[in-house]
């Protein structure tokens, strides 16, 4: 049975509590829209499409996208290993042989399917780290100015 203080339903805290970086709907927004409705309704269009395609909705954002994905993901792993234990699992075919092959498969896709996971944190884990690297050469090869250079100009 499941313990319900051990459920985290909005993923870790850190990710709860952080500040929003684009502003929402600001009411004068949703007025000089409306305005611009009133006084001609090309200005009122123009507005509503600026307003939507500057990304001030925040559904553009990735990491609250692939967060909801992972998400979704834990909570069908969560449901299926559930019904794993009442016995729906897959139905049988009435073919020991088929059936014995096709679980075979499942589990093999599985496996794969964590290796290929690994795979890409490790890929983003690499770029992340060339990123850095070069982005400590470039602040390393700059030339601090020395002080001797300055009193002697």
């Amino acid at each position: 049975m499941a313990n319900a203080a051990d459920y985290n339903r909005w993923g870790s805290s850190e990710a709860r509590y952080q500040p929003a970086l684009r502003p929402s709907w600001h009411p004068g927004c949703i007025l000089l829209t409306v305005a611009g409705f009133i006084v001609w309704w090309p200005i009122g269009l123009a507005l509503l499409l600026y307003t939507l395609w500057s990304r001030n909705m925040g559904c553009w954002d990735r990491d609250r996208f692939a967060g909801k994905m992972e998400r979704m993901q834990s909570k069908m792993d969560r449901m299926r290993s559930r019904m794993d234990g009442f016995g729906f699992g897959q139905p049988s075919s009435g073919n020991r042989a088929f059936d014995e092959y096709r679980m075979e498969t499942l589990r093999r896709l599985e496996e794969e399917q964590v290796q290929f996971k690994e795979f890409l944190e490790r890929l983003r884990h690499a770029k992340d780290k060339e990123e850095f690297d070069a982005f400590m050469a470039q602040h390393r090869t700059k030339p601090n100015p020395s002080p001797d250079n300055s009193a002697q100009g």
